[in-house]
């Protein structure tokens, strides 16, 4: 009789536990979403639109860079990646992961409660091939050779939490296919969009039939539309607005095959649905020409993909999550990826792990429609160039003369004289449009203590000063003097 209590209980805390699915795109900017971006905005994304409708907007989210390797770093532990040996940039692969070994993520703190774990999609976080045969490292013979079909993965997501993976490394090497530890297939990029699709839709039929009452976490970081930019066929002039138009509408189609099957299986109920992007729209969309046209990828904000100015890094964030988001709710508080690892220790009522989520806040009680309580001060922002940003409140510091990314002015192009940062309140001026770096001396002073602060304890929430990976984080990129 004891072991039959024991038993029930197990399966009431297993079905209390909600099931978490997370759909991060790849350069979608802020105002592709049709529903952020109503009067700016000409692409349909009716998916992710019903998604808000049916649950909450976040209008001041961010990713933890402008930048795809970085942000997914953050994502994975709660940590900034600067704290790491990738001071800018993103990484190639060839290399050993990025998370080192004895590091949590958010799949492995789910794994220890009981929870299924999946990545269907883009890691980009590093990892090394190995030849099948004699388990020699293999390096990149040329600039774009792929990984053999064989290959073998020491370091990859298997190993860092997830009981599954579907996928591909990055962009560049899209068409190495990878399952679990292999490499298993060479296929033609135009394929991975559909591929993940259906593969997550597979992942999600196989856990309601062999594991219905187990809770899952799904990772789907899409491939699009980040380049090479390969709406198929079907989707070819859908837009009406071009090739990256017609991408946006193909993801957004691809998401919603991933939410019909969460219904058909009568899962919606009990599953956190997230949505997001890890960046602003990249200039290979072609951002000039769909601005002309009407259609404009950042919205109201400057820049895009690789900027410090918040085009770079402001992106869409939607949750769904029935009886308790708020359907057709607004949330306008300062949230950034780096939270997820905190609000699912939140969300399961446990203790954050030991070396783990040093810049993660969480954001549970903003989906109850409560105010974040938060031991941050503010969030840090930085670009592809390592520009470093620092948000409080209304405010924003910017260490950079120009963009810190791609758009102009780059540093390089800034006028003899300007002032060596910017500043910004956000309130008055969320486009980014008058710098007050001069005016408010005060300002500056208090957000770059704070900036200092954070980057020196290892951490920006409370909490033992910890180490970062490496001793040199260079602040100020651009120098101090004009």
């Amino acid at each position: 009789m004891f072991a039959a209590v024991i038993v029930g209980y197990a399966e009431v805390s297993a079905a209390s536990k909600p099931n978490i699915v997370f759909v991060l795109c790849d350069d979608l900017g802020y105002g592709d979403v049709h529903c952020l971006n109503p009067e700016r905005g000409k692409i349909a994304t009716p998916n992710v639109d019903k998604l808000a409708k049916a649950g909450m907007i976040f209008t001041d989210a961010h990713s933890g860079s402008s930048v795809c390797t970085p942000t997914r770093y953050g994502l994975m532990t709660g940590r900034y990646s600067w704290r790491t040996r990738l001071q800018r940039g993103v990484v190639q692969g060839y290399n050993p992961s990025l998370i080192t070994e004895d590091r949590p993520t958010v799949a492995s703190l789910l794994k220890t409660q009981g929870y299924h774990t999946a990545v269907i999609g883009k890691w980009h976080l590093d990892f090394e091939y190995q030849d099948p045969v004699s388990g020699t490292t293999l390096k990149r013979a040329k600039r774009k050779a792929l990984p053999p079909v064989g290959s073998k993965i020491p370091d990859g997501p298997i190993t860092r939490g997830f009981d599954y993976y579907h996928g591909f490394h990055h962009a560049g090497d899209m068409k190495a296919v990878i399952e679990n530890d292999t490499v298993i297939a060479h296929d033609p990029e135009i394929n991975m969009l559909p591929r993940l699709a259906r593969k997550a839709v597979e992942y999600i039929d196989d856990r309601a039939a062999k594991a219905p009452g187990e809770p899952f976490f799904l990772y789907v970081p899409f491939s699009s539309p980040h380049t090479p930019i390969v709406p198929t066929k079907a989707w070819q002039g859908k837009s009406g607005l071009g090739a990256y138009a017609d991408f946006v509408m193909q993801t957004d189609d691809a998401f919603g095959h991933i939410l019909d099957a969460l219904d058909r299986h009568g899962l919606s109920e009990n599953t956190l649905v997230i949505f997001s992007s890890d960046n602003g729209c990249s200039k290979a969309a072609g951002i000039g020409k769909l601005q002309a046209q009407g259609h404009y990828p950042s919205a109201i904000f400057r820049g895009s993909k690789a900027d410090i100015w918040d085009g770079g890094h402001r992106i869409p964030f939607v949750v769904r999550w029935p009886g308790e988001v708020a359907a057709g709710s607004t949330n306008d508080q300062l949230i950034c990826l780096t939270d997820l690892m905190a609000t699912c220790v939140d969300l399961l009522d446990i203790a954050m792990p030991e070396n783990a989520g040093q810049d993660s806040v969480s954001f549970l009680s903003a989906l109850k429609g409560r105010p974040i309580v938060s031991t941050r001060a503010g969030v840090i922002h930085h670009s592809i160039s390592g520009h470093f940003a620092y948000r409080l409140g209304k405010w924003k510091l910017l260490l950079a003369k120009g963009s810190g990314g791609w758009s102009a002015p780059k540093e390089n192009q800034v006028p003899k004289g300007s002032p060596a940062a910017q500043l910004y309140d956000l309130e008055k001026d969320p486009g980014e449009t008058t710098n007050l770096y001069e005016s408010r001396p005060k300002v500056v002073e208090r957000l770059l203590k704070q900036l200092e602060s954070d980057i020196r304890r290892g951490r920006s929430t409370d909490g033992d000063a910890e180490k970062n990976d490496v001793d040199d984080i260079v602040l100020w990129k651009s120098g101090k003097e004009s």
